[in-house]
């Protein structure tokens, strides 16, 4: 059986977020060709991916909505409606199986909409389209030695950090997405590394002048939950990370609204690593925002 299916995408179903954006959209793609231990996409397709063969009826249901959408005000980008366009996949990785251009002109030219996605890797296609800030690319980041073990073949942590700049010049709206943090006994030296990664990206000529590229990239954090299912799968493939995923002494049970057992850290412990964690993040890059943590 082929690892990448066409679908015909029933379900135009568009739900609320409130956090990376304003609505999550219906899926252009289902599942994904990367197999990173932690991901949740894997609990419910561990093999393969599905690609809709309808994507103008995904972007005629978002239109449809948009006119009529109901959002706090500010919202997630202030002046645009923003819609998460790849909950269910890595839209970056995948898009030669899309009609990615056709979908970013759809953002580009609404007068309402603007289309947000999630990415582990760098594609330089993107670079030939200007989306004229209605593309909304989050750059996951994790310290590199785990991005080896929890991430198996996507692009370095280097490489994002790099493409930073480069998408920012393109048109697109860049932001950096903390995600999973997981805690371990050196997790905040790693990310104070990881930190002084960005912050050396963000300045020229010795720390003397900003990088004007980096004026608007803000964060969003977002802590490790993990699955017992996953789990479970993990350690009957041999998929590595079990020992820092999997902490039960650190962490408590969850029932998610969709039914999975899920683990996550005991609020306790938690509220503390949020605490450390932003400490940390605003001693050494305070320039950049953190839109929300949790």
């Amino acid at each position: 059986m082929s690892l990448v299916e066409k679908v015909t995408r029933k379900s135009m179903k568009i739900r609320p977020s409130g956090r990376s954006t304003d609505f999550i959209s219906p899926s252009f793609g289902h599942g994904c060709l990367y197999n990173c231990s932690y991901c949740y996409m894997k609990r419910h397709k561990p093999e393969g991916l599905s690609i809709a063969t309808n994507p103008m009826d995904i972007l005629t249901a978002i239109n449809n909505h948009v006119w009529f959408a109901d959002v706090e005000k500010p919202n997630q980008t202030g002046d645009y409606i923003t819609y998460d366009i790849s909950c269910n996949e890595d839209f970056a990785l995948h898009a030669k199986y899309h009609d990615w251009e056709r979908i970013f002109e759809f953002f580009r030219d609404h007068p309402l909409a603007m289309g947000s996605f999630a990415t582990k890797y760098v594609n330089s296609d993107f670079l030939k389209f200007n989306p004229q800030g209605k593309i909304r690319i989050r750059f996951s980041l994790m310290p590199e030695k785990l991005r080896q073990i929890l991430e198996p073949n996507t692009s370095t942590i280097n490489e994002r950090i790099r493409a930073i700049t480069n998408f920012v010049i393109a048109g697109y709206e860049v932001h950096l997405n903390f995600s999973p943090v997981i805690v371990y006994d050196e997790w905040l030296e790693d990310y104070k590394h990881l930190f002084e990664l960005i912050d050396d990206d963000a300045y020229t000529r010795d720390k003397l002048y900003f990088n004007e590229a980096y004026r608007d990239v803000k964060a969003e954090v977002i802590f490790l939950t993990h699955n017992k299912e996953k789990h479970e799968y993990n350690l009957e493939n041999a998929i590595m990370g079990e020992e820092i995923l999997w902490r039960p002494d650190i962490q408590e049970s969850k029932i998610s609204q969709y039914g999975g057992r899920n683990i996550r850290y005991k609020a306790g412990n938690k509220s503390k690593y949020i605490e450390d964690f932003t400490k940390l993040h605003d001693c050494i890059i305070p320039w950049n925002t953190i839109r929300y943590i949790f």
